[in-house]
């Protein structure tokens, strides 16, 4: 498997549609940030098909250690994105051929 980035999904919107290039650079870029502005004001966002992003507020700890060095570090409570896939998207990965040795 390989790694789809931001430009990738750009130029695909590019081929797929006749937009200008530009045009479809901010519009993604907009659709990113605007994603990004609601998820800090806490809110969940609903892609009916594909999928749901939603904060999960990961407890703090007291006695956490850095893998680094293994000195003992706090972490204060805080949230994380949490995705979970539409019945679209796993009906469509089903359908991907499974390697093995991944």
């Amino acid at each position: 498997m390989s790694k789809t980035t931001k430009l990738d999904l750009v130029e695909a919107v590019y081929k797929t549609t006749e937009c200008e290039k530009q045009i479809v650079q901010k519009v993604v870029d907009e659709l990113f940030e605007q994603m990004k502005i609601s998820m800090s004001e806490g809110n969940t966002i609903e892609l009916r098909g594909f999928g749901t992003f939603e904060l999960r507020l990961r407890k703090g700890r007291e006695n956490a250690r850095n893998p680094k060095n293994g000195a003992k570090v706090s972490s204060a409570p805080h949230y994380v994105v949490v995705f979970r896939s539409g019945k679209d998207l796993k009906e469509s990965l089903l359908e991907l051929p499974v390697k093995e040795n991944q």
